[in-house]
């Protein structure tokens, strides 16, 4: 049995993480509606990797994860879009917990705690990071809205999921943003209901930070959630991502 809700995934390059997390997703129970890959031109087996699994494929003309994630929500047909990263594995429940998270009319968008994990360890300090983040960005740069209305900074690795009518409602993901299109799409959804943080674990590669080590990567994260904060141009902030998936 399916249930109502799209899984969009960008991908660009993700043959070593992509058939894991789509043998992860057919395993689902209940299924969901349909699962959508959108790629942005990989040069490596993504797509056949994709096609061999099934679902949807989508080819986006410019790379770029907001144009390849709305590229995939117009091509949705279920009432429910929730946008999952190439490398993450979500719980065997995910649409279940979705749909009772966006049962509640109040709620607009929601996402999970990400724990960030790799072959040799998994990154608590930068796991207790990306939770403790959804609550102080909105409490230092946004104070207001986190107490009266309820804001909360989901970001791409925390599976994001709204409703297809408030995403296209609110315009969906900034095309012009490359970075941080996720947090600036929860302070547009804020006008149609608050955002949650649901008590559930997804977990996703901790491939970035590896390479980064414990200090840069914290300095980094830090600083440009600062700067983002600080209404700093994405544009400035992209040349901190090699490479945003």
């Amino acid at each position: 049995m399916s249930s109502g809700i799209s899984i969009i995934i960008p991908t660009l390059n993700e043959a070593g993480y992509l058939e894991r997390t789509l043998r992860n997703l057919s395993i689902l129970n209940p299924l969901p509606g349909e699962i959508v890959v959108v790629d942005g031109g990989s040069s490596d087996d993504t797509v056949k990797i994709a096609r061999s699994a099934g679902v949807d494929v989508l080819i986006s003309n410019v790379p770029g994860r907001s144009l390849q994630m709305n590229l995939g929500a117009k091509a949705a047909t279920q009432d429910i879009l929730c946008f999952v990263h190439a490398d993450t594995i979500v719980p065997d429940d995910l649409v279940a917990i979705v749909e009772k998270t966006l049962a509640d009319p109040t709620v607009a968008c929601g996402g999970f705690i990400s724990l960030m994990r790799g072959i040799e360890k998994t990154r608590w300090s930068f796991t207790l990071n990306n939770y403790l983040k959804t609550y102080y960005a909105p409490l230092l740069f946004r104070p207001h809205l986190f107490f009266f209305r309820g804001l909360r900074v989901l970001f791409g690795d925390q599976v994001i999921f709204c409703r297809r009518k408030d995403f296209w409602d609110c315009d969906g993901f900034d095309p012009n943003l490359p970075i941080l299109e996720d947090a600036s799409l929860c302070l547009k959804l804020l006008e149609y209901g608050r955002i949650r943080l649901v008590d559930r674990v997804v977990e996703s590669s901790d491939r970035r930070v590896a390479k980064l080590g414990f200090f840069k990567g914290h300095a980094m994260y830090f600083y440009v959630g600062f700067l983002w904060g600080f209404g700093a141009s994405a544009t400035y902030l992209k040349k901190f991502y090699d490479d945003i998936r």
